[in-house]
């Protein structure tokens, strides 16, 4: 049987909660050899912007995928699919990629379900005087290199959750939303740990080189609201660009979760689904490529 190619693009990023697509992911079940077809996957990443870091740098020397079912195998399982392996360490500054995505590889490999993606970085040296390769500078000191603690990320890989799908026939791309202000803890030392909580997955319908946002924050006064459906349809048209859902939270009184979708430059409405409250249409807001149209709070109201 002829096989169809899919191809995976694997992308990075600090910032990124959708392009075209938006959702907090959630763990499932699956397999990743599916059909016995394959397919091409790109992995991409890009970045959040952060008010007390002036840079975040890793040094990536590996980037596996993870089928599922083979969540705690070993970085050395040959059932674990090699995005990319440099030769010397790959060095990002995160906070560099604002609105922006770099592609760290591409692999053709077994159509089906995939739950992490990890990232196996170099370690920081550790003579006297040596200079860290994984590292943070502070606004208020930018030339004072602070090293990331990573103790796991040299020997299972910093692990990324988050589900996708390789499908046969299309282009496939993930995005790696790389978030410092939730990725970088403070030890209370004066030392930080690089947490792979911090980053998620996110799968596009596509893979775009730069892109606007359209965010704000879903509130509730009332009661929960749990979970909602958020969609993002270009004016004119009925089909949404960009769709997923959002589990709420509860801090000062008030339900809430936010939201930001990150799409190409265009005029689009906002849509909001929950069970029990009124659907909310946002007025139409206009992105442009390479800045955030904020919403503020989205109020969810009573039938």
């Amino acid at each position: 049987m002829l096989k169809k190619s899919v191809k995976v693009y694997c992308l990075l990023g600090a910032c990124l909660l959708a392009v075209l697509a938006f959702f907090q992911l959630q763990g499932c079940s699956g397999g990743g050899s599916g059909t016995g077809d394959t397919g091409t996957l790109k992995v991409t990443l890009t970045d959040r912007q952060s008010d007390s870091f002036a840079n975040v740098f890793i040094s990536i020397k590996e980037v596996r995928i993870v089928p599922a079912g083979l969540e705690n195998a070993v970085d050395t399982d040959s059932r674990l699919p090699v995005v990319v392996t440099y030769d010397t360490p790959h060095s990002v500054d995160i906070l560099t990629l604002h609105f922006q995505q770099e592609i760290l590889g591409t692999i053709t490999l077994a159509a089906g379900t995939y739950n992490q993606v990890r990232l196996i970085l170099a370690p920081n040296p550790s003579g006297q005087g040596s200079a860290p390769v994984n590292y943070l500078t502070l606004r208020t000191a930018p030339t004072v290199k602070i090293p990331l603690t990573t103790p796991s990320a040299q020997q299972s890989g910093l692990k990324v959750l988050g589900r996708f799908q390789v499908t046969p026939g299309i282009i496939n791309a993930i995005i790696l939303d790389f978030d410092p202000n939730t990725a970088i803890v403070a030890r209370g030392n004066g030392d930080y740990n690089l947490k792979p909580t911090g980053i998620r997955i996110v799968q596009p319908a596509t893979a775009l080189t730069s892109f606007g946002s359209l965010s704000g924050t879903v509130v509730s006064t009332i009661r929960d609201w749990t979970s909602a459906t958020v969609s993002v349809v270009p004016r004119g048209e009925t089909a949404s660009i960009a769709s997923g859902t959002i589990f709420s939270n509860f801090s000062s009184n008030r339900w809430e979760a936010p939201v930001s979708a990150f799409v190409p430059g265009g005029v689009y409405r906002l849509h909001v689904e929950a069970t029990g409250f009124a659907p909310y249409s946002s007025p139409v807001q206009t992105v442009t490529t390479g800045s955030d149209t904020s919403l503020g709070d989205i109020l969810l109201r009573n039938p």
